[in-house]
């Protein structure tokens, strides 16, 4: 009989694939981390991210991380990444292939905070909001501060006894804002964004926005992409005091002034007082000093004056042109008289030269232009001379219409104006600044918690512990107490009976 052929099983596609997986699933872990870079990465609409892992071996292997776990991821992924994924290998049965379900990403050989916070700080590096010339100067004297940050922090604490202790006269406005945590960077962002909305009624002069220290985690909110736009775009300056000094974020990057701590925040945001108390001071002593300097200059520059030879014989250089005028008419008379003896004899050589070729004619006539010549000559400086004269006559009644002790009487005056305007600018600014430091003076005694023993109200410590007693809870019978009342007076007592 002859042997019957062997029958070969006969699967479907499906089925086929559906042996695959099962055989994937028992021989493969259930998880695994598979090292490699990235290529073909696709993220449509869905949020879904396809892409594929490959090796220096050439080796590849297509692989898919669905939207809700790529959600919690802070960094930008894309092609030639290095990465390690963690997940497990399945069949997709409709294609007919394996592939990688990826369930985590972390960059190759950085954590994936610190290399989304190196993209972030490249990105917004090259946008421009780092650069300096969009840092806004802090204000010397701020009043209204505003903070950014949580109320049940410490930072909140730290930053109000920094300013109050330097500058007593600051008003603190709190925006509480959680500080970590999922959604805290939008809301710290919308407290930038309202104090700048809220300008025109809060007034601020400066807004401090941080936490205190932490993790990367912790203070991730503070490298997020919405407080970095809000720091950049507010019209208020901003003073970023996250964590300690090792930590530093995009907010510090972008903001106008960085604090190490919230701490050193209050000390960048204001001055001390004290200093500001020693630079009045010396300036009203430049002040006092430099007035006197100018007043004793005007009075010496005044003697100078009233010593020149103009004040002390004023009619003096019109004298001197006056005698001048009067050599010069004289000079001018002999030369005249010379000239014409001169011609005289001329005349008379002439005469005896020419002997009857009509020497009465000729005489006559030279007799006559010479006469004519002198009476010209001597016309022109008469009237010269009288110009002289009265233009002498103009100048003297000129200096006397002067009135050079007139000049020296108002120049006291303006002196004497001079004099009493500083005694009443150097008033002012002592009573201004006699104002400022009675308002310091109320503020710290208002602050001062003794200030209400005066109006009826009593300190009571317990004399064991030291302890000051607000409650019954603190103190048994037979305590012994110290009761303070104003002008430091005291009373002892022992407790014998507590009413409950």
């Amino acid at each position: 009989m002859a042997r019957q052929k062997k029958q070969l099983p006969v699967f479907s596609v499906t089925q086929l694939n559906n042996l695959v997986q099962v055989s994937l699933e028992e021989k493969l872990p259930s998880r695994m981390i598979l090292r490699g870079e990235i290529s073909n990465w696709k993220r449509p609409s869905s949020g879904h991210c396809y892409f594929s892992l490959k090796d220096s071996g050439g080796s590849q292997i297509p692989c898919v991380m669905w939207a809700s776990k790529f959600r919690p991821i802070k960094f930008d992924c894309h092609n030639g990444l290095a990465v390690l994924a963690t997940g497990h290998v399945d069949v997709y049965v409709p294609g007919g292939k394996y592939q990688f379900y990826a369930e985590k990403l972390e960059p190759a050989g950085i954590g994936d905070l610190q290399l989304a916070f190196e993209q972030m700080r490249k990105r917004l590096q090259a946008e421009g909001l780092f650069d300096p010339a969009h840092k806004q100067p802090l204000p010397a004297y701020p009043i209204n501060i505003g903070v950014v940050t949580s109320r049940s922090g410490a930072a909140i604490v730290d930053i109000a006894d920094s300013i109050y202790n330097r500058w007593p006269c600051a008003k603190l406005c709190v925006f509480d804002v959680p500080v970590q945590g999922e959604g805290a960077a939008e809301k710290i962002a919308a407290a930038i964004n309202k104090a700048n909305r809220m300008q025109k009624h809060l007034r601020l002069d400066i807004l401090i926005v941080g936490r205190g220290g932490g993790s990367m985690e912790d203070l991730w909110a503070f490298n997020e992409e919405p407080v970095a736009r809000a720091v950049f775009a507010s019209k208020i300056p901003i003073i970023s005091a996250v964590g300690h000094e090792v930590d530093v974020t995009i907010a510090d990057l972008v903001a106008d002034a960085r604090a190490s701590t919230p701490t050193q925040a209050g000390v960048i945001a204001v001055p001390d007082f004290r200093d500001e108390l020693g630079k009045l001071h010396s300036l009203k002593r430049r002040l006092q000093l430099n007035t006197r300097s100018q007043i004793q200059h005007g009075k010496n520059r005044l003697q100078t004056v009233l010593a020149s030879r103009v004040f002390r014989s004023p009619l003096g250089p019109v004298q001197a042109a006056a005698q001048r005028i009067d050599e010069l008419a004289a000079v001018l008379k002999g030369t005249t008289r010379t000239l014409i003896t001169r011609t005289r004899q001329r005349l008379d050589v002439m005469d005896r030269l020419v002997g009857k070729i009509e020497p009465v004619r000729l005489i006559a006539k030279e007799k006559m232009d010479l006469c004519e010549q002198a009476v010209m000559l001597t016309d022109a400086l008469k009237t010269r001379t009288m110009k002289m004269r009265n233009r002498l006559d103009r100048i003297r009644d000129q200096i006397q219409k002067i009135e050079p002790t007139r000049l020296i009487a108002r120049q006291y005056v303006v002196i004497g104006d001079y004099d009493s305007r500083h005694r009443v600018g150097m008033m002012k600014i002592l009573s201004k600044n006699q104002l400022k430091l009675t308002a310091l003076e109320n503020t710290l005694q208002a602050l001062n918690p003794r200030s209400v023993l005066n109006r009826g109200y009593s300190l009571t410590t317990n004399q064991q512990t030291g302890d000051l007693v607000t409650h019954v809870d603190q103190i048994r019978v037979g305590d012994r107490l110290i009761t303070e009342l104003a002008d430091e007076q005291k009373i002892r007592s022992r407790v014998e009976e507590i009413d409950l």
